[in-house]
């Protein structure tokens, strides 16, 4: 966390804290809590849920405001797919967008299969309400590989460039960092923004669940940082 969010925290712990102490004050519990070493253990508690959703927020609100960084692009590096934590995140990844079996990676929206990897196969398929050229097993859209292969030097749309291409949009979105150091929940958050099957997507389209996620990162050899 940087020292912007950092501070932000804070000031939203405080104020919560404060927001707290009257409460107690004015339904007459007797409890006034005059410093930091008089906290008890309920304290103590409530500080650490106070701090989660203080993150959580910021978090949320880095994803909804946030420019893409499209030149964080460049941070990544092919090793970076050896990373366990990397692994198990787009393991997750492929399974919200239904592309976790052995054809994922020449999957078409709508579950039809495409043949070779010279390029993104650029169809555009109609299934159910929505109509996407999504492909692969990241789902690209046509317009968003172009811009990802371009930045990244992407040679193809084979499996090694379609996860350098997923991690590629990690990165844009901020969460490289969140990624390689197991700081899931944080990494989930920003990349709802990018894959709407991810929990907390906001755009409407149906997601798996936190828990499901979180047992399939844990399945997958992902670390959780405490």
């Amino acid at each position: 966390m940087n020292v912007a969010r950092l501070a932000a925290a804070g000031l939203l712990m405080g104020a919560a804290w404060v927001y707290y102490r009257t409460a107690n004050e004015q339904a007459g519990a007797g409890v006034v809590y005059e410093g930091w070493e008089n906290i008890g253990t309920g304290g103590a508690g409530l500080l650490s849920q106070v701090s989660s959703a203080a993150v959580g927020l910021l978090d949320y609100a880095e994803g909804a405001l946030a420019v893409l960084s499209l030149s964080k692009m460049k941070d990544v590096t092919p090793d970076m797919l050896a990373n366990n934590n990397v692994k198990a995140f787009l393991r997750v990844i492929r399974t919200g967008e239904g592309t976790a079996g052995a054809d994922g990676y020449r999957t078409l929206y709508g579950g039809a299969k495409f043949s070779g990897f010279a390029d993104h196969p650029r169809q555009k398929v109609t299934a159910g309400k929505w109509t996407s050229t999504a492909a692969g097993a990241y789902q690209a859209l046509v317009s968003t590989w172009d811009e990802t292969r371009r930045i990244m030097g992407l040679p193809d749309f084979s499996p090694a460039s379609q996860d350098l291409f997923a991690l590629g949009r990690i990165a844009a979105r901020g969460a490289l960092n969140d990624v390689l150091a197991g700081r899931f929940d944080s990494a989930i958050r920003k990349c709802a923004w990018e894959w709407a099957s991810l929990p907390g997507s906001p755009y409407g389209q149906p997601t798996i669940s936190w828990e499901r996620a979180a047992s399939l990162y844990a399945s997958a050899g992902g670390v959780v940082l405490v």
